[in-house]
């Protein structure tokens, strides 16, 4: 084993002193053009490596600055976007705006053109539950509002002052299971009374077997009832059917939406105060 060591040893000794050798020759040797062959075979092994790095780092390069577009692309796409839910914002507010300037507007030509002592208030709350139709306003015992106080909105009859506190009042919406206004047919002037069902509907009760009654007819407040001014809009009969007894089963639907209001009129002339003015007319 020991000479064939030797012997391997000996043979990379000579591999090497040859390899050295043509190494020297090739520095001394000079190519056609002039340059060493061992320089001209350096060169382009290195020559090869550069390409080689300069391809990588071209690739790298290409692939950064896109990242770097990407994420400049992305801040754009967001800054557009959040500029864009902004205008949304603006809009929906403008919008708003609109509505309560046309609401509010319409509240005031039906005070200018009432000769009934009103004040204006805003809807803060509704109640939680259907059973029981009422809602807040945002006046009071403060603004001259007391119990039974009829109120009123551009479209007709919303309901009536139940409670009272120094800054804020409940009102029982017509609507309500518990509510009930005097009413009659405007065209007709057959009478009546309205109940509430809890929904979006009325009952119009105790009209006569024999009274004129019809589909699309228009039911006001005839003031029997000494809370509701005489003449306010109550609803339309929406259907009219023959109830085997005295009187015909009536539904009224209301003409006010109950669900959209926002503002309304209190109305602060008391009844007796009504009364002498519709005598006085």
């Amino acid at each position: 084993m020991a000479l064939q060591d030797i012997r391997q040893r000996s043979g990379y000794l000579f591999l090497a002193v040859v390899l050295a050798q043509i190494i020297l020759i090739s520095a001394q040797v000079n190519s056609r053009t002039g340059v060493p062959v061992l320089e001209s075979v350096t060169f382009g092994i290195f020559a090869e490596v550069q390409r080689t790095a300069s391809a990588v780092f071209s690739s790298v390069r290409h692939v950064w600055s896109g990242y770097v577009g990407l994420r400049q692309a992305k801040s754009e796409n967001e800054d557009l976007r959040r500029q864009l839910a902004d205008a949304q914002i603006q809009l929906q507010e403008q919008r708003a705006l609109a509505d309560r300037s046309r609401s509010l507007e319409a509240l005031l030509q039906l005070r200018d053109s009432s000769t009934l002592q009103t004040t204006a208030a805003e809807i803060i709350g509704d109640a939680a539950a259907p059973d029981f139709r009422t809602m807040t306003i945002d006046k009071g015992t403060n603004d001259g509002l007391r119990p039974d106080m009829a109120v009123i909105a551009p479209a007709g009859v919303v309901g009536r002052v139940v409670v009272p506190s120094a800054r804020a009042a409940k009102v029982q919406l017509l609507v309500d299971r518990n509510a009930a206004a005097g009413a009659l047919i405007a065209r007709s002037r057959a009478q009546g009374v309205v109940v509430g069902q809890g929904d979006e509907r009325l009952r119009l009760e105790y009209v006569s077997e024999v009274a004129d009654v019809v589909t699309g007819d228009l039911v006001v407040t005839s003031g029997i009832d000494g809370i509701f001014p005489k003449g306010f809009v109550i609803g339309r009969i929406e259907s009219v059917e023959k109830a085997g007894g005295m009187y015909k089963r009536i539904v009224v639907k209301p003409a006010v939406d109950f669900r959209s209001l926002e503002d309304v009129l209190v109305v602060l002339t008391p009844p007796a105060a009504r009364e002498a003015e519709g005598h006085t007319e």
